[in-house]
């Protein structure tokens, strides 16, 4: 009997997303942390001191490069040339180094450099990942779902695992997940440099298990010309798709911005450092619970009303942590369970409906450029974005001092959207409104806008 590949790949699914979420929720901290200085003014530990704008820019411009980057060196790379399996395990031991090398990065511009030389080289594996499964799958209707929900697994187990493990000293339960806390250690924002070194380390062990033990994955050598996504921007002129990407670009430079400035300000408000991660991984925990229920919604409301709920969710997140205060900040944390809300019924519900509307044989270039848009030219708007609202926030000395209004800008964009969607959007020709997405459609949606 032929071995199933369903525990690989779901080791897969679980070391990809993990050498991820093992640094991203706390690196904005990091970054915008004040560095600690001995008497020759050398750093000697803390965070690195960057400006709320610099940070921007940093998670922005160097996650849209390696976006945009990533159709040819995933699409075109894999499918000619090598083995899938092979092309991931290199690409991943590329980024490991980088990233590895990132920890000791102390320069604004040295920082800025490998964190797009890191980028290009980790986004084209998410979509290697999933060709890979999709290629081993007998039934990916019914098996991708179970199989990438354990990547979402190990989303949550690194950011939750690296504050107990490295941040934190005796331990003991407590009612906020991951339920268990401890004393802080000294310099908890020079800790989280640490966090890039295992990163780096398990992309790079990640990477050799990936080569060694994953199913061989040949390429198909398709002739598909390298530019033909190209051919698909044409769709973006359909009346429905066209509001729903005028809508895309705001609400990805809000939800840009949610990574960038919820880390600090959750600090800001109370939380120490360890809880940032616990906290921001209720919002993945709430994604899966939300992309189950997204098709019995988009069956029951159609995709006008559930992409208008995705908007409004943004709003009444970020109200929330508007009137959020040190001794109300439970509010603010529990907000975060909206975060599935969001992005499962805005991105996902997108991400259904342009392969609704898209012919079969320009589906996956519809979503290329889709993805584009949203992961490449979003982030960057979002770099401008957020420069701005530092100035909202009355930023001083690299540190907010009005959290309330800069959210409260926020929810209104996320309001506006809804709004618009509501107004605005109708179905175009071809698509279905009424037919529930399969697992397979829903497992597409698992775009890397999570975290």
């Amino acid at each position: 009997m032929k071995k199933s590949p369903i525990g690989s790949l779901s080791l897969l699914m679980f070391f990809q997303y993990a050498v991820w979420g093992v640094w991203l929720p706390y690196l904005a901290s990091y970054l915008g942390a004040d560095p600690i200085v001995d008497a020759s003014g050398a750093r000697t530990g803390g965070g690195l001191g960057f400006s709320g704008a610099q940070i921007g820019w940093i998670l922005g411009l160097a996650g849209s490069i390696g976006a945009i980057a990533a159709p040819f060196l995933a699409g075109q790379i894999a499918d000619r040339f090598i083995n899938a399996e092979k092309y991931l395990g290199i690409l991943l031991i590329i980024g490991g180094l980088i990233k590895f090398a990132t920890a000791s990065a102390h320069s604004y511009e040295s920082f800025m450099l490998l964190s797009i030389g890191y980028s290009i080289a980790y986004m084209p594996t998410l979509a290697l990942t999933n060709s890979i499964a999709f290629a081993h799958l007998e039934n990916p209707d019914r098996s991708f779902g179970p199989v990438r929900t354990w990547g979402t697994i190990g989303w949550i187990v690194a950011s939750n695992a690296f504050p107990l493990v490295w941040l934190q000293t005796n331990l003991h339960p407590t009612a906020l997940p991951p339920f268990l806390a401890g004393t802080p250690k000294p310099d908890q924002a020079g800790l989280i440099a640490d966090a890039l070194r295992v990163s780096g380390v398990g992309a790079v062990l990640y990477g050799v298990w990936a080569m060694l033990m994953l199913p061989k994955t040949p390429p198909t050598r398709s002739s598909e010309h390298p530019l033909a996504f190209l051919n698909a921007f044409g769709l973006f002129t359909k009346p429905g798709l066209l509001v729903i990407t005028i809508v895309a670009l705001p609400i990805a430079m809000i939800h840009q911005v949610y990574f960038i400035r919820t880390s600090p300000f959750l600090e800001a408000i109370g939380f120490d450092t360890a809880y940032v991660g616990p906290i921001m991984s209720i919002g993945q925990v709430s994604e899966i619970v939300f992309l189950t229920l997204l098709g019995y919604f988009l069956k029951r409301l159609g995709f006008r009303w559930v992409l208008a709920l995705g908007c409004l969710a943004y709003f009444l997140r970020f109200a929330l942590f508007a009137i959020a205060t040190e001794e109300t900040r439970w509010i603010a944390a529990s907000s975060n369970a909206l975060h599935g809300l969001c992005y499962g019924f805005f991105f996902a519900g997108a991400y259904i409906y342009v392969e609704r509307v898209a012919p079969k044989d320009l589906r996956h270039s519809a979503q290329t450029v889709f993805a584009i848009i949203i992961l490449g030219v979003g982030p960057v708007l979002a770099g401008f974005y957020n420069g701005w609202l530092s100035t909202i926030g009355k930023e001083t000395d690299g540190a907010i001092t009005d959290w309330g209004s800069l959210w409260w800008v926020q929810g209104v964009i996320g309001l506006v959207c809804a709004v618009l969607i509501a107004a605005a959007f109708r179905m175009d020709p071809g698509s279905d409104a009424e037919a529930e997405p399969s697992e397979e459609e829903l497992a597409d949606t698992r775009a890397p806008s999570e975290g």
